[in-house]
């Protein structure tokens, strides 16, 4: 492991443990259905850990140090480190190549929920197809996959896209998982959809007005919420 790495984790170990509240942990917890264990940091100060941290580690990290230090947050029960692991990547996603690929699948398919899954889809799988528009092929894979998970960061990963959106390819993922009766897949049809309806409300309304019966409601009334 690497140098950058090892001192990157410990300080931010260290900083984690001294800041741990287990009375706020409870409720946080709670809020993610008792999945993962929390130290009880709220958001704001625990970025402000993870900078910290990271600052400290000293030189800037290479994607091999990038990667080192985001599986082994992921391999602690804690979610403060896979939270922490997203901040660093996302803060450093223009220093990711396609060789990070496995890295993003293995933090989008490892304690897999909304609050990582949600923020690696559009800032990091986003990122990486916009700096490597190559991967597109790799989000075609996942849209596909039975991971659901996986598509899901797919149907999402053009969320910041705005006019550079590949709205073929956003539509055609949308009826893909159409029919999917889970919440996260219909969710985030909804969102993604909506989302591009910012620049182009007319080609959204006219997309779901034509699959009115091949959206779910739910992913109907999200893409709808804003165009009357």
């Amino acid at each position: 492991m690497s140098t950058w790495s090892n001192d990157a984790f410990a300080l931010l170990e260290d900083s984690f443990n001294e800041s741990a509240d287990p009375e706020r942990a409870e409720p946080m917890a709670a809020y993610l259905r008792d999945q993962f264990v929390m130290f009880g940091i709220a958001a704001a100060p625990r970025k402000r850990l993870i900078s910290a941290a990271m600052k400290h580690a000293g030189a800037k990290p290479t994607e091999s140090d990038l990667e080192h230090f985001a599986r082994r947050c992921y391999a602690q029960p804690e979610r403060d480190f896979h939270y922490a692991a997203v901040h660093v990547l996302r803060r450093r996603v223009k220093t990711l190549t396609p060789a990070s690929v496995p890295l993003v699948e293995h933090m989008v398919t490892t304690h897999s929920w909304w609050d990582t899954v949600d923020e690696i889809a559009s800032h990091i799988a986003g990122g990486l197809v916009t700096g490597y528009p190559e991967l597109v092929t790799t989000m075609d894979a996942w849209a596909a996959s039975d991971h659901m998970w996986l598509a899901r960061t797919a149907i999402l990963h053009q969320l910041g896209f705005k006019e550079r959106t590949d709205v073929d390819r956003l539509f055609a993922y949308c009826l893909s998982r159409a029919d999917e009766p889970d919440f996260f897949y219909r969710k985030a049809i909804g969102w993604a959809l909506r989302q591009y309806a910012k620049t182009d409300p007319d080609v959204v309304l006219s997309f779901c007005e034509a699959n009115v019966d091949v959206l779910s409601p739910l992913s109907f009334k999200e893409a709808t919420k804003h165009l009357g």
